[in-house]
């Protein structure tokens, strides 16, 4: 599924709320967006997806629990998870275990990805802690995302949902195809912004589609209602990607959760490269391909290629269309009915795009 783009959209990075009263005085505020809404409307569902996950993680096989544990203690938003859980609610979904344990299964899917992608990409940092490649080795992370693919199988079949079981396992296999997608497009400085979108809508965007599609599903709700929650999740996912590319080149270390510039030493071809290469003279295209294609590193590439993308503004650029596949999503939201989980979910929008960079 590839979403059509309109034109560009101004942008979400503050959420303007009028007329607060701060002694007594009528004002105007601006408030980052974040997660808290979403965070809270779902936290008791979250706290039982959590004990469904220690419960799936246990394994006579003691370096499983041990790495896996090593993951879920390093944190991350849960923002997947959470999507089907808010999903679900949006579309009157109120009681049972089927959200929670559907919630389970598509954080233990993202879980697994990121194993993998750690010892594909061989970074050491994860969520500002060691990477799991980096404190068991790779041979133990890919195996251990295995056997979390497989307990996310097990879960999907204990649920007994044939549409569930399809659009998780179609998801599962998207994703992997985005991976190979990405290695095909990595060091190859020809590729096209399409290609690249192609990538981070499967490697990303199909585990937040699938995500949210779900929800609707677990609550028996219309085709149509099936579409919408499914494209916001796309929409949504494409948006969060973007800006983690932008945030390769322009975060700091401790913001990021990684180390920064790792796109850049791995020849990841991402937008903010695209766009400065198309828009060099010749001796920056020149620059870029010697590190992305060569992978001939000399002192001082990093800055150059940063100060490249800020002389083209080209991390600018790639918020722009970061901000065009949010109001997408926030479109795709129109069709529900008001209501504190919906605001919720918009602002899950504008959290992604107002990320700090």
């Amino acid at each position: 599924m590839k979403p059509a783009l309109p034109a560009p959209v101004c942008g979400c990075d503050a959420r303007i709320v009028s007329e607060k009263s701060v002694n007594n005085t009528a004002t105007q505020h601006t408030i980052q967006p974040s997660l808290d809404s979403l965070i809270s409307l779902v936290d008791a569902d979250m706290k039982r997806v959590n004990q469904v996950i220690i419960d799936n993680m246990h394994s006579d096989v003691a370096l499983i629990p041990q790495l896996a544990s090593h993951l879920v203690a390093a944190g991350g938003k849960r923002m997947r998870p959470m999507l089907t859980l808010a999903s679900a609610r949006l579309c009157g979904y109120e009681e049972g275990d089927s959200a929670v344990n559907m919630a389970a299964c598509v954080e233990f899917i993202h879980t697994a990805t990121l194993l993998h992608d750690d010892v594909v990409d061989e970074s050491m940092l994860r969520r500002g802690q060691e990477s799991a490649n980096a404190l068991f080795g790779n041979e133990a992370s890919v195996l251990v995302g295995d056997f979390l693919f497989a307990r996310s199988f097990v879960l999907m079949v204990k649920n007994g949902s044939l549409k569930v079981l399809d659009i998780l396992a179609r998801a599962s296999a998207v994703i992997a195809e985005g991976e190979v997608m990405q290695l095909s497009t990595a060091n190859d400085m020809a590729t096209t912004e399409q290609a690249y979108l192609d990538v981070i809508m499967a490697k990303t965007a199909a585990l937040f589609g699938a995500a949210s599609h779900i929800g609707a599903v677990i609550a028996a709700r219309p085709e149509d209602e099936e579409i919408a929650l499914r494209d916001y999740g796309l929409h949504l996912g494409t948006a969060f990607q973007l800006i983690d590319d932008v945030l390769d080149y322009s975060a700091h270390q401790a913001t990021l959760g990684k180390t920064v510039g790792d796109d850049f030493r791995d020849g990841k071809v991402t937008l903010p490269v695209i766009i400065a290469y198309a828009q060099g003279d010749e001796d920056e295209k020149a620059f870029w391909r010697r590190c992305m294609e060569d992978q001939d590193f000399q002192d001082g590439d990093l800055e150059h290629a940063q100060g490249l993308i800020r002389k083209h503004n080209t991390l600018e650029a790639t918020m722009n269309r970061a901000r065009e596949y949010g109001q997408l999503a926030i479109d795709d939201l129109a069709g529900f009915a008001d209501g504190p989980i919906k605001d919720a979910m918009i602002e899950a929008v504008e959290f992604c795009i107002s990320r700090p960079y």
